[in-house]
């Protein structure tokens, strides 16, 4: 089975278990470990950081596969902080060339950054994914994780 495969799969294993579950953190939590047991060793940290609604400006560390990950993102930070700024992901093959990364794991090579919008629309998290490799990420992820993002809250 191909990565585009793959991940069509996970669409629709992610959608199945988290529809109708009520407790977002949950369906974080759920599509977390699936990705990252799907891609591991390629996918070395695999979580979510999600909007503070206490500080809508910021990331919270939320449910993740991995090493210890930052606990707060500043929205315009880092990749993440890009991608919760700018609404859009960001592909990143090499993320210490990357202006203002955070090094939340030194190991971390690349780095792919996904919005996650609830059903309004609204900003409600992004989803991160690092590797070890450089270059680790492509078109085919960037399509597979945005189609589970997309149903994440809304299935």
């Amino acid at each position: 089975m191909d990565r585009a495969e793959r991940y069509a799969e996970l669409k629709l294993e992610i959608e199945s278990l988290v529809s109708g579950e009520t407790y977002v953190p949950a369906r974080y939590a759920s599509a977390a470990c699936l990705l990252a047991e799907a891609f591991r060793p390629r996918f070395f940290w695999t979580g979510f950081y999600v909007v503070d609604p206490q500080k809508p400006e910021e990331l919270v560390v939320g449910p993740y596969q991995g090493t210890l990950g930052c606990l707060r993102i500043p929205f315009g930070k880092g990749v993440c902080g890009a991608c919760a700024a700018n609404g859009e992901t960001q592909l990143v093959p090499d993320v210490h060339i990357f202006p203002g990364h955070i090094a939340c794991d030194s190991r971390s090579n690349s780095e792919i950054v996904v919005p996650v919008f609830d059903a309004d629309g609204k900003l409600a998290a992004v989803l991160d994914v690092d590797s070890t490799e450089f270059d680790a990420f492509d078109e085919v992820d960037r399509e597979g994780l945005e189609a589970i993002c997309k149903i994440l809250l809304t299935a």
